[in-house]
């Protein structure tokens, strides 16, 4: 069952399963984007919570993603490193909408791989406020209104495939592989990004979905950001990889797609039905 559309006076829960937040500005001008939009901040002490790297033990951010899963809207404050680890312990997901994107990108796929809608690929908390105008207006005209516009990329390989849409961040993606979390992908268009990863690690990993065999069934596949700033070069390199690893399957390819770690971080509700063009580089999202 898929959560209804927001109205004015839902509660949002914010949780932090990853790395614990260094930036107080980005937390606060996040919530006020959200509060502007006549929601209400359900607040909590993540600001203060630190254990090594993470944003709390495990135990303090297993208890947080639980007790927030009865809200209609989960935001994930930042990413980094650590939700992997609250899959450890079987978790009963939400009805709600949950979004983030990065590390959180496991939480999202483990609710989606259990048949669950519901998680959004998209900006978090401390995230937010480096948003441009466009991508927090299709947030909201999303949760809101239930529909986003088209995205435009840049075509690669050529045709036009529908499925169900999955987006992840590579690396994640790449680790969940021989886990419960990852999703059937038989019949989905597949999206990944990533962040300051070498070309060669980017190369490995392609490599390693290769032998997989994970990506032999789906229909379409698609590439948003790769790196922290936009480098002509090191896109050129990552396009043409891209092309050398994926050129002999038979579906569209595209990529630039606005998606991942640079501002302007278009969300994206897994697992809704969509089509990708590989002839102009447009994908279209149409209904769950």
């Amino acid at each position: 069952m898929l959560s209804r559309k927001l109205k004015k006076g839902d509660v949002v829960e914010i949780a932090a399963p990853s790395s614990f937040v260094d930036n107080e500005k980005a937390f606060i001008s996040g919530i006020e984007i959200i509060e502007k939009w006549g929601l209400i901040i359900n607040q909590n002490q993540i600001l203060t919570r630190k254990f090594n790297s993470f944003a709390g033990n495990d135990k303090t951010r297993l208890s947080e993603l639980k007790k927030s899963q009865h809200s209609k809207l989960i935001i994930f404050a930042k990413g980094g490193w650590g939700s992997a680890r609250l899959l450890e312990e079987k978790l009963r997901w939400g009805k709600g909408w949950m979004m983030g994107f990065s590390d959180t990108s496991a939480l999202l796929l483990s609710k989606y791989s259990q048949g669950k809608l519901g998680s959004i690929h998209g900006p978090m908390i401390t995230t937010l406020f480096s948003e441009p105008s466009w991508s927090i207006d299709r947030l909201r005209t999303f949760l809101f209104e239930g529909y986003v516009d088209d995205l435009k990329g840049k075509p690669l390989k050529k045709g036009v495939s529908f499925g169900e849409i999955i987006v992840s961040n590579l690396t994640i993606f790449t680790y969940l592989i021989g886990t419960s979390h990852l999703p059937d992908l038989r019949g989905k268009i597949l999206i990944f990004e990533d962040t300051n990863e070498e070309i060669y690690k980017i190369d490995r990993m392609f490599t390693y979905l290769r032998l997989s065999k994970k990506l032999s069934n789906i229909v379409g596949l698609g590439f948003g950001n790769f790196f922290n700033k936009r480098e002509e070069n090191l896109d050129k390199v990552l396009e043409k990889l891209i092309y050398d690893r994926f050129k002999d399957f038979d579906i569209p390819i595209v990529t630039n797609l606005p998606i991942g770690h640079l501002s302007g971080n278009a969300c994206i509700p897994i697992g809704f039905k969509a089509s990708l063009n590989g002839n102009n580089g447009t994908l279209s999202i149409n209904s769950p």
